[in-house]
């Protein structure tokens, strides 16, 4: 471990103590992981949401899984304050995915396994879920892709590359609906993420996961269970994943993972149809891979920061 970028996060909360007014402002946590993926649950933070920087430390660390491992973690916080978490626990062999919640970031409750595609034994895996919170129907819904060999039309995919999006709903990660298909766009897809910009109004942004498009595309519904709308012509260069969005005013950044590049890319869009590079604007530190943004109040961030700089003996 470098001692430096820990002394480095405390002065950045030094910083931040002595410019702080009396206002809890929102600030922006990045969910992340590094690989091999192992390690666990790591985390970004950025006050404007385009410049980023790390918040030292492994803050979950993955015990559930045949391979135990946290890719893909997505967040997000419901109206009584808890923040859920879910991700990737095995590239293959699972027919579930990890969960677990926390009320501060630091402290998580018991991980869990959720076993959603339990029902069809030749499912091949469970990649990316992604949390949306419904607050029509007040209740979480998880999206995330499976291969089920032999179900759906192959084109250039192997049957054990052929993913469709999958979905349940919970209001307490103690019930859950059935798991129902999802989307269907008539090709290989994954890494799906929903967006509410008004009531019936939704957007899905969704990896094109065929050869040799692994693109990013967006969908439309009136309804976040949709039916989902065709989807669009790719608006990423290929070989990407893992898109993350935040809204700045009226605006919204896409962040993608160019993971041949190891590499974060952006975009920026008003409407989900035109889209303008932003590659240059954002900074994100090496190593870091794709999750999910949230907002959370500076108080959270600081005691993060705090938390690690007391853990390696920075003086305050």
């Amino acid at each position: 471990m470098n001692k430096i970028k820990y002394v480095w996060a405390w002065m950045c909360l030094l910083v931040m103590c002595a410019c702080t007014s009396s206002v809890d402002k929102n600030v922006y946590v990045f969910t992340s992981f590094h690989e091999p993926a192992i390690d666990g649950l790591r985390y970004l933070y950025s006050e404007d949401g385009i410049h980023w920087d790390s918040i030292p430390g492994v803050w979950l660390q993955p015990e559930i899984g045949k391979q135990k491992v946290m890719r893909d973690p997505s967040m997000v916080r419901t109206p009584d304050g808890t923040f859920h978490l879910v991700w990737t626990s095995s590239w293959k062999g699972d027919l579930g995915f990890g969960y677990a919640c926390s009320k501060d970031l630091k402290n998580w409750s018991k991980q869990k396994f959720i076993p959603v595609m339990a029902h069809d034994t030749t499912t091949v895996n469970v990649w990316a879920p992604e949390l949306f919170y419904d607050d029509v129907k007040e209740q979480m819904m998880v999206v995330w892709a499976s291969c089920i060999p032999y179900q759906f039309e192959k084109g250039v995919e192997d049957e054990s590359n052929n993913h469709r999006l999958y979905y349940m709903t919970t209001k307490d990660f103690e019930t859950f609906s059935e798991t129902k298909l999802f989307y269907d766009p008539g090709f290989s897809v994954i890494d799906a993420i929903i967006i509410k910009r008004a009531p019936k109004d939704y957007v899905m942004v969704l990896k094109d996961n065929t050869r040799p498009n692994r693109n990013l595309k967006i969908s439309f519904a009136d309804s976040p269970e949709g039916p989902w709308g065709p989807a669009s012509e790719p608006f990423t260069e290929e070989f990407v994943e893992g898109p993350s969005t935040v809204q700045l005013g009226n605006e919204y950044l896409i962040y993608f993972d160019v993971y041949r590049e190891a590499r974060f890319g952006a975009v920026k869009t008003t409407d989900f149809k035109s889209f303008t590079p932003i590659d240059d604007e954002i900074f994100i530190p090496a190593g870091h891979k794709h999750g999910t943004i949230i907002k959370v109040k500076e108080s959270v961030l600081k005691a993060l920061l705090e938390e690690e700089a007391d853990r390696y003996g920075v003086e305050q």
